[in-house]
Formats: structure tokens, sequence, C-alpha cells
């Protein structure tokens, strides 16, 4: 695993321990990484409550509440449904804090309106109201799923 992952979830994980919360994540385009960046620091059971990797909309609709029409409407990628994620992971598990993903990492299933290395990630307390960045990246899809999972673990340092 990247290092800087590493020392990025570590940061997280005493700053969650230190006050008790615990933090959850709903991935569409990372497919797990971000958990798992979260899970490679020992003691994480005490901070990380437990990760939803919900790549297909039907996914996003059974495992997090997604609404279809929501998905309709304005696209999986799409601040709407990065919103929804993370209210669906906050609302499914114990944490107090949830990380969620969407994007399209290519190199296909980009468009005019949303090219490959579009993005969305959204940061939520639990009762509170998300901040929802979107990120136009460049590079392979190895490349933009890696600066996806250190720009969730970097807003995490920020907001927690």
């Amino acid at each position: 695993m990247d290092n800087t992952l590493f020392v990025l979830a570590e940061r997280l994980g005493r700053s969650l321990f230190a006050k008790g919360h615990k933090i959850t994540t709903a991935e569409s385009c990372t497919g797990g990484w971000l958990a798992q960046a979260i899970t490679e620091v020992p003691g994480s059971s005490g901070w990380f409550d437990r990760g939803f990797v919900t790549y297909s909309n039907h996914s996003k609709e059974q495992m997090l509440a997604v609404k279809p029409e929501t998905l309709l409407k304005y696209g999986a990628v799409s601040a709407e449904i990065v919103q929804q994620m993370a209210e669906g992971a906050l609302a499914r598990s114990e944490a107090d804090w949830a990380v969620a993903i969407t994007g399209i990492a290519g190199p296909e299933g980009g468009s005019q309106a949303k090219p490959v290395g579009t993005v969305y990630i959204a940061w939520q307390r639990k009762n509170e109201k998300p901040l929802i960045e979107k990120l136009q990246l460049n590079g392979s899809r190895h490349s933009i799923r890696l600066a996806t999972v250190k720009r969730s673990l970097e807003g995490c340092l920020v907001l927690i």
C-alpha cells in the first residue's frame, strides 16, 4: 500500500479514537480501497465501523437506500447520489462519520458532461449536512482511484 495512505489513515484513526468516534465508508469507483487503507492500520477496529462497496446502481439502492429516481435524474456520478450514499451509510452503521465516493475511473464510461476522472466525495457527520467536493482528475484508472482515496482521507483530517 502507498505509505502516504497509511500515514493519513493512521492520523485519522488517532483523531477518531481520541474523540471516541467511528467512521464508515461507502465506495463505488474506489472499490473498497478507502476501507482497505483504513483497515491497514493496526487497531482500526476501534474506530472503523464498516465499509460498503456499492459498485452497481442496484447495490446503491439495496444497501444504502439510494433512490432510483435520483439515479435516473442525476446519474450515479453526481453530488445528489454521493450525498444519499453518505446518508445511507450513516443510517446503516454505528458510525459518527461517513465518507462516500462515486466517480468514473476509466478508461471507459466517461461522457462529455462527465468525463473520465469526474469524482464526487461526501464527508458527513451524523445529523449534520454533508460537505461534498467534485474532483476532475487526470491519469490512469489506478492514479484516479489512488488520488480519490488520498483526497478522501485528507478531507477527513480537516473535518474530524
